[in-house]
């Protein structure tokens, strides 16, 4: 299996994959079964052997039961995990209720997401949103500062913000990573947002890089009655039809060049910046050595002109929650 690149997680951040595991479906996997524990600690544990040291989770993942199966894989490697948790996010049943970003309660979060993990301090730690109509921003981001004072976090990320949140926050403590939805079929973060993150030397985490599987080439319409993403307009009516069409592209080139669809997705995410790192959910450790694969796919620059100008701005039609 072939090496993982590192890269600096932002002007003044650590050195990690580039190439991130998140860690969602491992315990909150909407409407698809979820893969046993021992199988989603063993993906772990052989990401981590094969360089990808990048853990991505939340602490309302699955309700803790993200933290708890990376706290299990890690245990006695510590070393070899680079951590990050969001926080904020308020579940009941697995439905999303509300935010809460209070310092009293940001506080709380991070020692219960410590237990779960069996760790001291978390490499990564962010507010899973910032609504200043909730929590001003300067009291969430200040709360995380002193957090890193404490010792119980390393560095500061934020998460699906608008260019304006993030100078904000980046003014009151240096933003080491930005996580966002990015894709071939979500590029709208290309005009503002990503030349902010450029310009203040902010390292980006793209996940959805498969745009919720719609670019695997996998996709059927009609989806199933509780498809969770029947509720999203992309994946609705003709706009859904319409856009299976417009992946049929990067099937017919995901054929020429010897790869599956996903891999060409996360490979274009790769090739987006030096800076820039895909994100992929991975329940089983089966899918490791093909998305590694997908890190090594070059493009030659028609295929890249092609790639952009097919899914340019608007291509894929209708929204997904990962709309700003």
């Amino acid at each position: 299996m072939t090496a993982i690149d590192k890269i600096q997680l932002g002007k003044n951040g650590p050195m990690v994959s580039k190439l991130g595991l998140g860690c969602l479906r491992m315990s909150q996997n909407f409407t698809d079964p979820v893969n046993s524990d021992d199988e989603s600690i063993s993906t772990i544990s052989e990401a981590l052997d094969c360089g990808i040291n990048f853990l991505n989770t939340g602490d309302f993942y699955g309700s803790g039961a993200s933290e708890l199966l990376i706290g299990k894989a890690i245990k006695g490697r510590r070393d070899d995990a680079f951590i990050s948790v969001k926080f904020g996010s308020i579940m009941y049943n697995k439905r999303f209720i509300e935010l809460d970003f209070r310092p009293a309660a940001i506080k709380n979060f991070i020692n219960y997401s410590l237990v779960r993990l069996g760790i001291d301090t978390i490499d990564l730690y962010q507010p899973c949103r910032l609504d200043g109509n909730i929590v001003p921003i300067e009291d969430v981001i200040g709360t995380v500062a002193d957090l890193i004072q404490e010792g119980k976090v390393r560095y500061l990320g934020v998460s699906q913000v608008t260019p304006e949140q993030l100078r904000i926050a980046h003014e009151i403590y240096p933003v080491s990573a930005l996580e966002v939805g990015y894709s071939l079929a979500d590029r709208q973060i290309e005009d503002k947002l990503l030349p902010v993150a450029d310009e203040l030397g902010i390292g980006v985490v793209a996940f959805a890089v498969t745009s919720e599987r719609l670019l695997t080439g996998n996709m059927k319409a009609p989806l199933a009655d509780d498809d969770y993403r029947r509720n999203f307009s992309r994946f609705q009516g003709d706009n859904f039809l319409k856009n299976l069409e417009k992946v049929e592209m990067l099937k017919d080139l995901a054929q020429k060049k010897g790869y599956t669809p996903a891999q060409l997705a996360i490979a274009w995410v790769n090739a987006q910046g030096d800076h820039i790192m895909p994100l992929v959910s991975m329940g089983n450790k089966s899918r490791l050595a093909e998305n590694i694969e997908a890190m090594h796919i070059k493009f030659d620059p028609d295929e890249m002109e092609s790639l952009h100008q097919h899914f340019s701005q608007g291509a894929i039609i209708g929204n997904t929650f990962l709309h700003l």
